[in-house]
């Protein structure tokens, strides 16, 4: 049998994202940040391009990112502009999860398109498992890709997998319902 790692599982088990409009500081400081990152980059990455990459977004640089979302939305809805404008404007600690794809004869894109995921979801539970309150949140601004180069410096070919918002919870949020695996899992056995 394998050597099994219950404190892993269990805390795997229990995963639960926390609301990011209910984080406030303290925030991880940069030392703190910078070992999140790094367990965030141990992900799987087939053929080792690295196809992805963090921005860290600090109190400043959110409000300011806040301020230009009404610029590039003047066709949504106000009630929708208003709750994006609200994610960036109140937060004190975010870091985008750019997906970088390489150009690449034996990695596919939807590969890397993977592995950007995976280092998205890799951030968020190393912040949670290191204690704090963290959400992966995207919203359809990060999908214009005139704003992500606009105000983020994207390449044309980059894009953002997510915002992960991290920083102290105020409150622990309730369970909620999970998928039920009898609906969602195929037994193959010959």
């Amino acid at each position: 049998m394998p050597e099994a790692n219950p404190a892993a599982l269990s805390f795997l088990a229990s995963r639960r994202s926390r609301p990011a409009k209910t984080l406030t500081t303290p925030v991880p400081d940069r030392a703190v940040l910078e070992d999140l990152l790094t367990v965030a980059a141990r992900t799987p990455d087939h053929g080792k391009l690295e196809p992805w990459r963090f921005i860290v977004l600090e109190t400043a640089a959110l409000k300011r990112l806040a301020d230009t979302i009404p610029m590039y939305c003047r066709d949504i809805d106000p009630e929708k502009t208003a709750k994006l404008v609200a994610q960036f404007a109140n937060a004190d600690l975010a870091v985008a999860v750019i997906a970088s794809p390489k150009p690449s004869d034996k990695i596919p894109e939807i590969e890397q398109t993977l592995s950007a995921g995976a280092v998205a979801m890799n951030l968020l539970s190393a912040a949670l498992a290191a204690g704090w309150g963290a959400n992966w949140l995207s919203g359809w601004i990060s999908h214009d890709r005139k704003w992500r180069e606009d105000t983020l410096g994207l390449a044309p070919t980059e894009w953002i997998a997510g915002f992960i918002h991290i920083g102290t919870e105020r409150m622990t949020p309730p369970e909620r319902p999970r998928p039920d695996l009898s609906s969602i899992v195929t037994w193959v056995e010959t």
